[in-house]
């Protein structure tokens, strides 16, 4: 069996069905109930669809093992309704220099029995050169990505500028590694949603996990069991489409601006409004603004789509794989084009000969996915505070540079709410300040290489 664990570290303080039972007896008494009078859960309420009242106890899990394209494809994927901390690929430094290639080996052999012995071998030797690009380039893009910081954040300090640049390159260069790799994370999630979770979950491993969680539940809180049905849950397996087309080494993420759509006047926030603390989502002379949507399609490295999908205001629709390789600024200046595209190419020659929940998860941090995205304009002065600031990574500071310019021929009034935060305001970040040099900024805010 897989060294997946999860494990239950939280939950409500409560029992589930009497706190339930409270909330439920709440929306009809006219005095306020007295707590532990349990009703009819199961026939009253979960029966007749009222499930409302079993979102408010919630349990948070440990999981350790899973693979980060499990989690990008999988427990992230759709619904909005948890909340997660995962393992950075960023700042996590042995993830990728001490590989735990034996759990690697199982996590595929223990999901996917029907891979041969050779099939196998042939895998791990394709995940191998992928690392094995990764460590052996490391340093020279370190170099690099110093050199590039002190050109561009002229007042960064010499301690940002050691922390940072390895950090950049581990950012980068990981675009040569499968997110089979395994990852850790926190997931908080209601009893309503778990129960949804068991019963569409789409590949071999997101169904053992979500199927650890509810047993953790039910040993814990048995007299839930009428909830979690083993006998309804989906076994239909689902991944990305992959695009018919050239495959294509790509140096930037691309953007198009689907539509504007204002159905009301634009209400200003307040500088205090967007950030640290987003209030726009929770004041009432803010509502309007949900009225102004901006849709866009893009295509980013799945890198980028598990940055993205930490937005969860934002819609998304099914992503597909282009079959294309973003190639970040810094490994393009370290002529790694060949590289990438032998990667790109040794994962696409699997496409086909093993099950595709398995060839999901095989795909490097730099392949390439396209989906449409729709957002209120409070979704998006949110999520672009946060991705217009320098300290944000790469390629998804660069999509939110491609809004700006699609913005600018569509609907120039918008511009004002998207840039970064320290244009009119000052820097949040505080003794995290990227360095750079505000009366230098070119207009379209880009950065160059970092």
């Amino acid at each position: 069996m897989t060294k997946m664990k999860v494990k239950l570290i939280g939950w409500t303080n409560k029992k589930p069905l009497e706190t339930t039972s409270f909330a439920a007896r709440t929306c009809y008494a006219s005095e306020i109930p007295k707590w532990g009078k349990l009703l009819d859960v199961e026939n009253i309420l979960w029966k007749s669809g009222h499930h409302t009242t079993l979102e408010h106890f919630f349990v948070s899990f440990l999981i350790d093992g899973i693979a980060v394209g499990d989690v990008t494809l999988g427990l992230h994927l759709v619904h909005p309704f948890y909340n997660t901390s995962q393992r950075s690929g960023r700042y996590s430094a042995k993830m990728f220099w001490n590989p735990r290639w034996k759990e690697i080996e199982d996590y595929i052999s223990n999901f996917w029995p029907e891979i041969k012995k050779e099939d196998r071998k042939e895998i791990i030797n394709y995940i191998r050169k992928g690392v094995n690009l990764f460590q052996e380039n490391h340093s020279k893009i370190t170099e690099l990505a110093r050199k590039f910081l002190k050109e561009e954040r002229p007042f960064i300090s010499q301690k940002n500028l050691e922390k940072n640049a390895p950090k950049i390159a581990q950012e980068q260069v990981r675009m040569f590694i499968p997110i089979v790799f395994p990852t850790a994370l926190v997931y908080t999630i209601n009893l309503v949603s778990l129960a949804a979770l068991q019963r569409v979950a789409w590949t071999p491993s997101m169904r053992v996990v979500v199927r650890e969680m509810i047993k953790l539940v039910l040993k814990k809180f048995p007299e839930l069991k009428f909830v979690y049905q083993w006998n309804e849950e989906r076994n239909q397996d689902w991944s990305p489409k992959l695009i018919a087309g050239k495959k294509k080494i790509l140096k930037e993420p691309k953007l198009k601006l689907l539509k504007v759509n204002k159905l009301t006047e634009v209400k200003s926030p307040k500088e205090n409004e967007i950030g640290p603390l987003d209030l726009l989502h929770f004041l009432p002379e803010m509502m309007e603004n949900h009225f102004i949507e901006i849709a866009t399609e893009i295509e980013i490295s799945l890198a980028t789509m598990g940055q993205d999908q930490r937005h969860r205001t934002i819609r998304r629709s099914m992503p597909e794989f282009t079959g294309n390789f973003y190639l970040p600024p810094l490994l393009k200046e370290a002529n790694l084009e060949k590289k990438a595209k032998e990667i790109l190419d040794n994962w696409l020659s699997f496409k086909g000969k093993i099950p595709d929940t398995l060839w999901m998860i095989l795909s490097p941090y730099g392949a390439m996915v396209r989906y449409k995205k729709i957002g209120s304009l409070n979704a998006i002065i949110h999520e672009q505070s946060k991705r217009l600031c320098w300290r944000a990574q790469e390629e998804i500071y660069y999509l939110s540079c491609l809004l700006r310019e699609k913005l600018k021929k569509k609907s120039q009034d918008l511009l004002k709410f998207l840039e970064p935060p320290c244009v009119n305001g000052k820097c949040p970040e505080g003794a995290g300040y990227c360095g750079r040099d505000l009366k230098l900024a070119d207009s379209d805010f880009r950065r160059r290489k970092v």
